[in-house]
């Protein structure tokens, strides 16, 4: 018996995209003219009259033409704040700068080592996919540290490093709104749920924990698809890596290597015990101004305490194994970090631009109330909306990135219209959370979409948005089916999506 190495039709589906994909221009030119076409639609937009009503606010969102006497001033006025002011930028920045010296000591190598001659094997992308959906609790810790490092774990171990990057950015962002902690979207979109609510019940409160059971049993759901899917779909097409990266080396730990782990370990419990002192008292100095934990400084501003830790660890174990000297060798490691920023650094400004122009112009606005309307008015039984609502939340996630502005329209349609059908608000959330994950990784619309290709870019010189979405769009599909069949199969088992939170709701 033969068997045959004939790419099957799903595999060829994905070398058409991204063949298609890669023959588009590179991605800061793609940018540039995503930018030139919002600004021609805005101008068609306001011709023909597009328009919508925010339904929380009864206001007429209109499209406004960009290239009107208004629209040109502010294109050259806000050009330089929509590249400085483009949140990933920042955030890349001041992170590397950290990572910078943490790699140059040599200790994100150890810690590399370790974990990889640790790790059973077959656990290895499990995980880093799991990994990669816990680091949602930590800010953006996953998109600038994570994604890259399984890289690099990967490449060491003998497998294809854009695999590994791809199962922790399936994690991150496919993965996004599950996870085993309480993060700082949970009680932001709590609250915009509650006020939707209101609108028919207006004693109804939706807890910061409204999902928090259905995001366990999902972050266990989505740690085993992810794994699944890098295993049998993604690593077999990418097949075995050949670039020329070198391959980091798994040696064995030496006794000065040891010895400067064992210092950063408990360079790590002061910082754990700087944080216990500053959250449990009431009056703790790293609580918010509201005295709670989600919004204190240390969760809003995480990416600052990344940089203090990782400088401070890093310089521990430099000094600890020699290879820190003085404070030129420290300076030089940050230096070096940035020199692999080229590359982003050109492509986010162009992506800086479309994302601002998209949202002046309020064509995202209009599309997402009018996708949410035609959904509203189609009138379906509670499984085919359910699907068709998970369906419209990503569509529309390819044009809306934030998560709060989607539901801060799409909560008041649709948040009453399920109340009114006997189902909660908690319940619509959950089904908007779904949808609103699912896309994020083929998303050019996503911040950190733009890194990410850098990322995939040093192993693989080529790489185009082609590459990218037909790398990620396997997860996508077999998230949104999977996640999607839990979600169904939840509600007619009538189970409580959180503490206090149940699936049904009955008018008072």
């Amino acid at each position: 018996m033969t068997t045959s190495n004939k790419p099957t039709f799903f595999t060829r589906f994905l070398n058409v995209i991204e063949k298609g994909g890669n023959a588009l221009p590179n991605p800061a030119t793609l940018f540039a003219l995503f930018a030139l076409g919002v600004l021609f639609l805005s101008w068609i937009g306001q011709m023909l009259g597009w328009q919508a009503q925010n339904p929380a606010t009864g206001e007429i969102i209109k499209v406004h033409n960009l290239l009107s006497n208004e629209g040109f001033r502010r294109i050259v006025l806000e050009m330089v704040t929509n590249y400085t002011g483009f949140a990933p930028l920042g955030i890349v920045m001041v992170a590397l700068l950290g990572i910078g010296i943490a790699e140059s000591s040599g200790l994100i190598g150890a810690v590399i080592r370790l974990l990889v001659l640790k790790s059973p094997k077959k656990l290895l992308t499990f995980v880093i996919v799991f990994s990669g959906i816990l680091s949602n609790v930590a800010s953006d810790l996953g998109y600038v540290l994570l994604i890259p490092m399984a890289g690099i774990i990967f490449h060491s171990v003998g497998r294809h490093p854009a695999a590994g990057m791809a199962a922790a950015f399936a994690g991150v962002s496919g993965g996004f709104s599950a996870n085993l902690f309480i993060g700082t979207i949970d009680p932001l979109l709590a609250g915009l749920s509650t006020e939707a609510a209101r609108i028919l019940d207006p004693e109804y409160y939706v807890l910061p924990t409204g999902n928090y059971y259905f995001m366990v049993v999902s972050t266990i759901l989505i740690s085993l698809l992810g794994t699944w899917v890098t295993e049998r779909i993604v690593e077999p097409r990418l097949g075995e890596y050949t670039g020329d990266v070198v391959q980091e080396k798994m040696e064995r730990l030496t006794p000065k290597e040891k010895l400067g782990l064992r210092w950063v370990m408990i360079t790590c419990i002061a910082w754990l015990a700087l944080f216990a002192f500053g959250l449990i008292p009431d009056n703790g100095f790293l609580r918010g101004t509201d005295n709670t934990i989600l919004h204190s400084p240390l969760i809003k501003g995480f990416i600052a305490f990344l940089f203090f830790m990782a400088a401070s660890l890093g310089i521990v174990y430099g000094a600890i194994t020699g290879k820190f000297k003085n404070d030129n060798d420290v300076v030089k490691g940050m230096s070096d970090s940035f020199k692999t920023l080229s590359a982003f650094l050109v492509l986010v400004f162009f992506a800086a631009q479309f994302v601002a122009y998209f949202k002046w112009s309020n064509l995202g606005l209009v599309i997402a109330v009018k996708g949410a309307g035609f959904l509203q008015q189609a009138d379906l039984g509670l499984i085919p909306l359910i699907s068709l609502f998970i369906f419209l939340t990503g569509f529309i996630n390819l044009f809306m990135g934030s998560a709060s502005a989607k539901w801060a329209i799409m909560g008041p349609v649709f948040i009453p219209m399920f109340m009114l059908l006997g189902y909660s608000p908690e319940l619509s959330q959950a089904i908007f959370r779904v949808g609103d994950s699912v896309t994020n990784i083929i998303s050019p619309m996503m911040s950190f979409f733009a890194l990410i290709i850098v990322y995939f870019e040093k192993y693989q010189k080529n790489t185009g948005l082609g590459t990218l979405i037909s790398t990620m769009l396997p997860y996508t599909i077999i998230f949104t089916l999977f996640w999607t069949v839990l979600l169904i199969v939840w509600v007619w088992l009538g189970l409580p999506l959180g503490p206090e939170a149940p699936t049904f709701y009955l008018s008072p």
